[in-house]
């Protein structure tokens, strides 16, 4: 299983996954589709499928342009998110295969949106595990409240996602590293890790090199957002729940948000 990242937009990640056998592949949130054609290309890799987060012009609105590009390729998204251009829905638990080894588990996190779908993939028995989070689950982030409660993301970022095998990498919808680490820091402020992490990403930044993939570890120790249910961090946030210290640091993000111009 091969996994290359397809900057797009001003701060978006598209994601090319493909089989090394028959050189059959996916794409994550494909939103500018002839980059991804360019991808696939460049690796022999013929398209079959179009894994889409959740229904936002900025991850599902190059659906339509590649399915014309691409002849059949199939379109998956999640059975109430109203993606534009589905062939396929789906629901939590449902599985999908891809070329002769590649198996796709469709995780069922709302939140951000309603019929939010994370994508956990496998390949074969040695390879690492790979989680494809959308805007639910960021670098030290989750996504905003659009449209459900912290009661949903806690489920989905510290149960549904928290539970994967720790070495699962994850890739996320959108660069935002930097920001959400320099968050994290006014919440831990001690947290060592998080802190070389935060060195860490700007030196990606600064390279002009993504900050994906982390993984569920990392998060676990440098994502605030996944560990409300720490003492400390529900001291912090005043708060004696982890629902209830997520909900607030939820709030404290928006509005430190705004002070930084963060989008």
């Amino acid at each position: 299983m091969k996994i290359y990242h397809v900057p797009s937009l001003q701060d978006n990640n598209s994601f090319l996954i493909f089989d090394e056998c028959t050189k059959e592949g996916a794409v994550v949130d494909p939103i500018e589709p002839e980059k991804v054609l360019e991808a696939a290309d460049s690796h022999g890799v013929n398209l079959k499928l179009v894994l889409t987060t959740h229904h936002h012009g900025e991850h599902a609105g190059g659906n339509e342009k590649i399915k014309n590009l691409v002849p059949g390729i199939r379109v998956y998204g999640g059975s109430i998110d109203n993606v534009k251009g589905c062939t396929d829905k789906v629901e939590n638990g449902d599985r999908v295969s891809l070329g002769a080894d590649i198996s796709i588990l469709c995780l069922h996190t709302p939140c951000h949106t309603k019929g939010h779908i994370s994508y956990y993939v496998t390949g074969k028995e040695e390879e690492q595990p790979a989680v494809f989070t959308g805007d639910t689950l960021f670098i030290a982030g989750c996504g905003k409240f659009f449209k459900g409660t912290a009661e949903e993301m806690y489920e989905s970022l510290c149960v549904t996602l928290g539970s994967l095998p720790r070495q699962t990498r994850v890739y996320c919808g959108h660069e935002y590293a930097v920001k959400n680490l320099q968050f994290a820091t006014t919440i831990e402020p001690d947290n060592l890790k998080i802190q070389q992490k935060l060195t860490w990403a700007k030196n990606q930044n600064q390279a002009g090199q993504p900050t994906t993939p982390s993984t569920i570890e990392e998060e676990m120790e440098t994502n605030p957002f996944m560990r409300v249910h720490l003492p400390q961090i529900q001291e912090k946030v005043g708060c004696k729940s982890p629902i209830e210290a997520l909900r607030e640091l939820r709030k404290l993000k928006d509005k430190w948000s705004c002070c930084v111009a963060e989008s």
